[in-house]
């Protein structure tokens, strides 16, 4: 992702810069923050459901080759609505604004998250996973969607017109998502899906373009704009702090 979008810029907002350290710097809070806070990860915990035939799917009968996907499916569309959550409760927009506020949109924004954010997404994910009893493989496949999804989404580059109306049938693309990111907030309360785009479809949140150029669209928040804004202690603090 990191070469596509330095070779192929959409908008240059991918060349080396401070706000990359400061995103790649949440990176490592985050992660270590989930080391100490979390050393049950929902794979862990999907293989002890499964050992005490806990769960919706662990009920099921099916083959892998049916409940796995079934099971991907309705994890990714739990978190698809998480993500309306987090942009229709103000508690939980607090924590998810930090992610917004970037002002360039490129492979770090999709790492850009509040270490608190990451943490509650890691209890509701805990809590689906043992709620419905998921093969440990679907977690596993869901995991590895999640995280690879948020580079390629995020990705400041842009596919070949006709390739991304094709894919957007099915999966969400840089071009989707980045109107996601638009400063105006109509376009930012749409475009919600991680990996696939149906349930944007589905629950009438899809936005096929922005108004106006992609290119020169303004990406972040309007109260979040200055330099002094953007520091990694001022992210840290966002949440707490109160709307300007």
């Amino acid at each position: 992702m990191l070469a596509w979008q330095t070779l192929r810029p959409l908008r240059g907002d991918g060349r080396p810069a401070r706000r990359q350290a400061i995103n790649a710097a949440l990176v490592l809070i985050d992660t270590l923050m989930l080391r100490l806070l979390f050393p049950v990860l929902a794979v862990g915990l999907a293989l002890e459901l499964q050992a005490r035939d806990i769960g919706l799917f662990n009920h099921l009968d099916g083959p892998p080759a049916l409940t796995i996907p079934l099971a991907v499916l309705v994890l990714d569309m739990a978190i698809y609505w998480q993500h309306r959550l987090m942009h229709r409760l103000p508690l939980l927009w607090r924590l998810h604004r930090v992610h917004h506020s970037d002002t360039g949109f490129d492979v770090s924004t999709g790492v850009r998250f509040h270490p608190i954010e990451i943490a509650l997404s890691m209890v509701i994910k805990l809590a689906l996973v043992w709620l419905l009893g998921p093969d440990p493989a679907a977690v596993v496949i869901f995991e590895l969607a999640l995280s690879l999804g948020s580079l390629c989404t995020h990705t400041d580059a842009a596919l070949p017109p006709a390739l991304d109306r094709r894919l957007r049938w099915l999966l969400v693309t840089p071009s989707m998502h980045r109107i996601h990111h638009s400063l105006l907030r109509q376009e930012t309360d749409s475009n919600y899906g991680f990996h696939l785009s149906i349930w944007d479809r589905l629950f009438g949140s899809y936005r096929a373009r922005p108004l106006g150029q992609e290119a020169n669209m303004a990406i972040g928040l309007e109260q979040f704009r200055r330099p002094d804004q953007q520091s990694l202690s001022a992210l840290l603090r966002q949440p707490f702090d109160a709307d300007r």
